[in-house]
């Protein structure tokens, strides 16, 4: 059988091809082992990164996936509002390189290659954070304000610790630099003088 000319027909074809390979190794249940390639247009950032790149690192990544190619595919959960779509979990900016950069953009002609998470919006807000923590790059602000959501959707200072990788004096910084009364507004707690 030939292989479609037009790229859209043969990118359709390319990630069916992954799939139907990937299937054939169920036990191996790992993103990576599935990657497909999605339009750009259809990979959109999350609202809660707590990951910043300065200009000069933006200028460095973009540097090496034009010497090196995009190494690692980008890390997505389905769009909550539109099953075309995908959010970034990890990856923003090797995706806004591959949307914005033009001699990135050349190379990968159009299409961001993309891994799927299946899971809640907490699952996935904790993800980030393991990425981003396990480069080494994490915004403290950021990280502690994400703790308070954590908190919110009433995740215990143990699952959070558990899904981060934090020990509880870590978690409890953050929720200080969050803000002490949002936080820690449903623990009871004695009076020491008392």
């Amino acid at each position: 059988m030939s292989a479609p000319t037009d790229l859209a027909a043969r990118v359709e074809r390319y990630n069916a091809l992954v799939r139907e390979a990937a299937a054939l190794l169920p036990e191996f249940a790992h993103p990576a082992l599935c990657p497909q390639l999605i339009a750009g247009a259809q990979v959109e950032a999350n609202d809660y990164n707590p990951n910043q790149v300065a200009p000069p690192e933006m200028k460095l990544l973009a540097h090496s996936i034009l010497r090196d190619g995009i190494t690692m595919p980008v890390v997505t959960a389905p769009h909550p509002d539109d099953e075309t779509r995908r959010v970034v979990v990890d990856g923003f900016h090797r995706t806004t390189l591959a949307k914005t950069h033009p001699d990135v953009q050349a190379t990968l002609h159009g299409y961001v290659p993309v891994v799927l998470l299946a899971r809640e919006k907490a699952q996935l807000m904790a993800s980030t954070v393991r990425h981003n923590m396990a480069r080494g790059s994490h915004d403290v602000e950021l990280s502690s304000n994400l703790i308070a959501i954590l908190t919110k959707f009433d995740w215990t200072d143990e699952k959070i610790s558990e899904e981060l990788g934090m020990d509880i004096d870590g978690i409890t910084r953050m929720k200080c630099i969050a803000g002490l009364g949002e936080v820690f507004a449903d623990r009871d707690y004695s009076m020491a003088w008392e």
